[in-house]
């Protein structure tokens, strides 16, 4: 629970230093003394939004301290285990907030660094506030959904429910998008079926398009080759030819060798082998000729094959040579858009997988709130009568959503219905209660949820507004009889009235003072701790509202020692 809280330099707080204990604490002040800025200030600690406007004027920062004692919960041992930060079991819990001039903040935990996101994270553990305004806000359906869950306790329940709707919501959206895919791929799958059987009639081979190039170039210069292979032809096997011109220079040295002892015999040799190549040579001369000896045909042939294979190559924006790769890769894609239809069907069946599991999970949960919401309202059944609200009766429905307004939160529809008069029908709350009722259902609704969160320190902030006398004073009877429900439960209670400050075992009073010269006044606000002759001070200032009297001081007296009666507490 919160033990001490210190305030430097924030809003019109110079300095302010406050000490609390178990039980119900009041702090009250006139209008405008500056019991917001406290809380603004507490809240700092929290993990609140800062800003440059909290730094009191002249000063270059704020600093808010936080003592909490012995905040050793579960929750929170188990956040500061996610973020290695070791607090012995028993040590006091001390957070620390300031911001500069220029609005920079900055947070420790035991004077140690750590994020806004995590002081925020522990604040949550400590402390629960009920703001003045929240009565408005009761009147929503989905504030009274929270607050149905905050009582069944269904934070794992829900997060559940909310992973296991957006596993649905993705796969209705992967379903979507390959039924788009599949719509936009028809068209896709006319124009490849096209390409297709152009390729296939081509049937294309890497390496082609070079040979065509390479046979068109010979066909087309075959005259000059010809004219080319028969003067090289009279050349070398004309009768005046270089074969015969071997041969018979061979026959010459073949008979005159013996004559010189057989030393011709090299050059015969010689002769014999170039006889041998030139053989060789006419037979590939030859052999070209025979490549030559074709008809006009297959000119055409070639040229009609090697401009169709280009002119696909152009179409498709690839090298010739990649035809075959192309044919191949849009054989695949059409075989990928003709399988969609198992890929869509196994995704359908995944959208059913999904809702069906969300389903479980969110029926789950919509049991558990049908179980709490009777539970509920025998609760807030008894916490009415103490409030002056013995003949009022709220009722919380659990209806089914229309399958379309299904979402992370489940598929439930909370509302709290009430009636104020017996035998009265019951309708929503935001229209039945007036503003003082709707004040006392929403702190019978708090009293109820008090705790639920773990926070061992509860604060209510003006949540009296619009109810004075014997309602003004069962309220602050129910406050004490919460706070003392367990010894180390804490009530802070912000408050105008005061039958609820007379109902606190401490009392804080926030004083706007002015200070300094006309022409240079200077405004602060100060805290301090009431002891008993300054709480009946206090509490005649507020029954009196103006010049304190007697009369008013001895019924602040009678307040103070008023004793609540069985059926005001217990209901």
């Amino acid at each position: 629970m919160l033990r001490h809280l210190s305030i430097r330099d924030v809003v019109l707080i110079d300095q302010a230093e406050m000490s609390f204990g178990a039980g119900l604490s009041a702090l009250t002040g006139e209008t405008g003394a500056g019991k917001s800025i406290l809380l603004d200030a507490f809240g700092l600690t929290l993990g609140a939004r800062s800003d440059a406007g909290l730094v009191r004027r002249g000063a270059d920062n704020a600093s808010v301290t936080a003592i909490f004692e012995d905040a050793g919960t579960q929750e929170l041992q188990d956040i500061l285990k996610k973020h290695e930060i070791e607090i012995d079991t028993g040590e006091d819990l001390i957070l620390r907030r300031t911001v500069s001039a220029e609005g920079r903040s900055r947070a420790f935990l035991n004077d140690q660094p750590i994020s806004i996101s995590l002081l925020r994270q522990i604040g949550d553990t400590l402390v629960e506030i009920h703001g003045q305004f929240e009565r408005f806000s009761l009147a929503e359906p989905a504030n009274q959904r929270r607050a149905l869950d905050a009582f069944a306790a269904t934070a794992k329940a829900r997060a559940t429910v909310a992973e296991r709707f957006h596993a649905w919501r993705d796969a209705i959206s992967r379903h979507a998008a390959a039924r788009d895919v599949q719509s936009a791929s028809v068209e896709k799958a006319d124009a490849i079926r096209t390409a297709l059987e152009e390729l296939d009639l081509l049937d294309v081979r890497i390496g082609e398009e070079a040979e065509l190039s390479s046979r068109r170039q010979l066909l087309k210069n075959a005259g000059r080759l010809v004219e080319t292979l028969n003067s090289a032809a009279d050349a070398l096997t004309g009768e005046n030819g270089a074969d015969n011109m071997l041969q018979r220079a061979a026959r010459h040295l073949e008979r005159d060798d013996d004559i010189v002892g057989g030393r011709l015999a090299p050059v015969i040799a010689a002769i014999d082998k170039s006889s041998a190549e030139l053989a060789e040579a006419i037979q590939e001369l030859n052999s070209v000729a025979y490549m030559l000896d074709t008809d006009t045909g297959e000119t055409e042939a070639v040229e009609e094959r090697l401009f169709a294979i280009l002119a696909a190559a152009r179409r498709h924006q690839v090298h010739a040579d990649e035809l075959p790769a192309l044919r191949e890769n849009l054989t695949a894609q059409l075989a990928a858009i003709d399988g969609q239809d198992d890929h869509l069907n196994a995704l359908a069946k995944d959208v059913e997988i999904a809702r069906r599991t969300y389903c479980e999970a969110a029926e789950g949960l919509s049991q558990r709130r049908r179980k709490a919401a009777g539970k509920l309202d025998r609760r807030i059944a008894e916490e009415l009568p103490p409030l002056k609200l013995e003949n009022a009766t709220l009722v919380t429905s659990v209806a089914k959503l229309d399958e379309a307004d299904w979402a992370e939160h489940g598929i439930d529809a909370v509302a709290f219905n009430v009636a104020t008069n017996p035998g009265a029908e019951p309708g929503p709350l935001g229209r039945i209660a007036s503003g003082g009722e709707l004040s006392r259902f929403m702190l019978a609704l708090k009293v109820v949820l008090a705790g639920t969160s773990g926070a061992r320190t509860i604060v209510f902030d003006e949540v009296d507004t619009g109810i004075g006398g014997a309602t003004a004073a069962a309220v602050g009877e129910r406050l004490a009889k919460l706070a003392g429900s367990d010894e180390e439960q804490q009530i802070l209670v912000v408050t105008h009235s005061p039958q609820v400050a007379a109902a606190a075992g401490e009392h804080l009073r926030v004083q706007k003072q002015i200070s300094g010269t006309p022409s240079a006044r200077m405004v602060s606000t100060n805290v301090s701790q009431l002891d008993a002759n300054e709480r009946r001070e206090e509490i005649a200032r507020m029954l009196a509202r103006a010049d304190i009297t007697d009369e008013a001081r001895a019924a602040a007296a009678k307040l103070m020692a008023r004793e609540p009666t069985t059926s005001e507490v217990t209901g």
